[in-house]
């Protein structure tokens, strides 16, 4: 953690190479060079949320027809996906809308650091790539049962929709179907390490999201900001 007034969560910082193999880095390296022949319309960026939705078959049928990119990281935080957007991952194409999903691995940040850290993904996109929208998902609840992170997602989207209101071209999604049950529990059949997205959870997650692509894609714009 930093001392004084610097967030964490929004310094740029690259993943430390705990494995020893350099993958994160050559992921990041992967995305900026094959980003150079790409004409993407949406791109997605974000942690291995974003990553593992590109291996599905939802993937193929509901994202590709719309010409995206999936910049999926490992377990990125907010200071990785940061460091990746100021190291060119966003140089060699000009997409209409960027779907943000980062936050969930910041373990060892407040709520307010994270919020923070996302709000600045949204000004270095906006610098970077004026003409996109930018969609920032909310953050999902996690666990089988009641925890505090889970109470940290929570915090961090009520801060979100709040910050985010003075960004003209960033919008905060809900894609929440509604994961906990009313006794307080994730089913493993939505989430299967109760982090980590099924197939179903992902199918209940990308209605949402895909529903408002196609309308900004189509110009109809969306009511979702809030």
């Amino acid at each position: 953690m930093c001392d004084g007034d610097v967030n964490p969560a929004a310094v740029p910082t690259p993943m430390p190479d705990g494995h020893g193999d350099g993958r994160w880095l050559s992921m990041h390296n992967n995305f900026v060079a094959s980003s150079k022949d790409k004409e993407p319309e949406v791109v997605f960026i974000g942690d291995s949320n974003v990553q593992l939705l590109h291996q599905l078959e939802i993937w193929r049928d509901l994202f590709s027809p719309l010409h995206a990119l999936n910049f999926g990281g490992l377990s990125d935080g907010t200071q990785h996906v940061l460091w990746r957007l100021e190291n060119g991952e966003l140089d060699h194409i000009r997409p209409k809308i960027i779907v943000l999903w980062v936050g969930t691995y910041n373990f060892c940040h407040t709520a307010e650091q994270i919020a923070g850290g996302v709000q600045a993904i949204v000004r270095c996109m906006e610098q970077r790539q004026p003409q996109a929208k930018v969609i920032v998902l909310g953050l999902l609840p996690r666990g089988q049962h009641p925890n505090p992170l889970r109470e940290r997602n929570r915090r961090v989207n009520e801060l979100l929709i709040e910050g985010l209101q003075p960004m003209a071209n960033a919008i905060f999604l809900d894609v929440d179907p509604g994961f906990v049950h009313s006794d307080g529990t994730i089913s493993h059949h939505d989430m299967i390490d109760y982090l980590h997205l099924s197939r179903l959870g992902y199918s209940r997650v990308c209605q949402t999201l895909h529903k408002t692509l196609l309308q900004l894609l189509e110009g109809r714009g969306t009511t979702t900001k809030q």
